[in-house]
């Protein structure tokens, strides 16, 4: 199967492996998701699986969150009835945090409404995941480009941390493209490939990989197949 789960970061420790070697792991919390809606190409151009998790109180859930995960007998959803098929709902709560996986054909074995968990991952050897690193707000070049610095020497004055000249005089008469500056840190998304699947414990939803995972604890993960074979 080709779909991945979702899941939060519970955080770093190290763990002992069979030759007694001691490595560093991150423990996530993944699953169980829901299957919320199958994409296919004859009705929304691509095929992928969207899946939900985490439960979102209903209270504090929109309307629209609701007619997504199941049938509420609106106004729209009965005029649309007589013209359009209905996608099939998962009847279950709103979930809080939804994603997809893009996958190649219908031969992934999903159906909607289903609850997949780690069991998924239990005979695959590697993953990728994917998060958002920590934000650390407007940074300077020696925090964000780890730049060294001017010297601390006399004639340096308040200038200690400044990254310096930016561009040169007559030609080109501009700031280039791409030039390392002071500005906005972290923050984005990024994927890590190729991590090693330590241990798989489908009874508590937690799965143990080799090394570091990006975003600070608590934070949402995308857990897939990796597609990277060295």
């Amino acid at each position: 199967m080709s779909v991945g789960l979702l899941g939060r970061k519970v955080g770093m420790t190290q763990v002992y492996d069979e030759g007694g070697n001691l490595i560093p792991v991150t423990v996530m919390r993944v699953g169980p998701c829901i299957v919320l809606q199958l994409r296919t190409v004859e009705r929304d151009g691509y095929d992928a699986v969207q899946v939900g998790f985490e439960d979102k109180l209903r209270r504090l859930a929109h309307r629209s969150e609701r007619g997504h995960v199941a049938n509420i007998g609106s106004r729209r959803q009965r005029a649309l009835a007589d013209s359009v098929e209905l996608s099939v709902k998962a009847e279950c709560e709103p979930q809080r945090f939804i994603r997809e996986f893009r996958t190649y054909g219908e031969d992934h074995g999903c159906e909607v409404g289903q609850t997949l968990t780690t069991a998924i991952f239990s005979d695959v050897p590697y993953v990728d995941v994917i998060g958002t690193s920590k934000g650390r707000g407007t940074a300077g070049v020696m925090k964000r480009h780890n730049f060294s610095g001017q010297r601390a020497s006399h004639g340096v004055k308040r200038v200690h941390r400044h990254g310096g000249s930016i561009g040169m005089s007559a030609d080109p008469s501009r700031v280039l493209k791409g030039t390392r500056m002071p500005g906005h840190y972290g923050h984005t998304r990024i994927t890590v490939r190729h991590l090693k699947v330590v241990r798989v414990d489908d009874q508590n939803h937690m799965l143990v990989v080799k090394g570091a995972v990006p975003g600070p604890r608590s934070g949402l993960l995308m857990i897939r197949h990796t597609n990277k074979f060295v």
